[in-house]
């Protein structure tokens, strides 16, 4: 007969593997709320990679982080990589970068190739809203630098 730690054990485990997915913070999404990539478009190639991003929402406003106000939040960029977990604080690194000062447009450089980019909502701690608020994932192309070998750079 096994133990009775390896029974609680095994009914941890089986617990854990058929646990729903995550939930989204505490801070309320006010209905009807919407966050989009107003520019570039999906498909867009970006010659030289940089560019600016602009940002909008729609029945929800904008407010620095720290900022505590109801039907508020704040934008994050997700670029080249999922969606983070709905009920903890957005990551901050090079995929994951946070507009907390309220800002709805931002320049980006972005390297040749192929590259996603997403805007999620976060509340006053840079959480998730509940519902989550996120806009479609778009897909942008900077294409390789070229060299314009034997070129002076001045008009002719």
């Amino acid at each position: 007969m096994p133990r009775l730690s390896t029974c609680l054990a095994a009914a941890f485990v089986a617990t854990a593997l058929t646990a729903g997915p995550a939930v989204a913070g505490s801070t309320p999404a006010p209905e009807n709320a919407q966050v989009y990539i107003i520019w570039p478009k999906s498909g867009r190639v970006i010659p030289g990679g940089k560019f600016w991003l602009r940002m909008g929402a729609k029945n929800i406003g904008i407010a620095p982080a720290g900022v505590k106000k109801k039907n508020t939040g704040h934008h994050h960029v997700i670029i080249n990589a999922k969606l983070p977990p709905f009920d903890e604080e957005i990551p901050s690194n090079k995929n994951y970068r946070h507009f907390g000062g309220g800002q709805t447009e931002a320049r980006i450089e972005l390297p040749p190739g192929r590259h996603t980019i997403q805007v999620l909502m976060g509340d006053h701690e840079h959480i998730p809203h509940d519902p989550p608020l996120y806009s479609e994932r778009i897909t942008v192309i900077v294409p390789p630098q070229t060299s314009e070998a034997g070129s002076t750079g001045t008009a002719q």
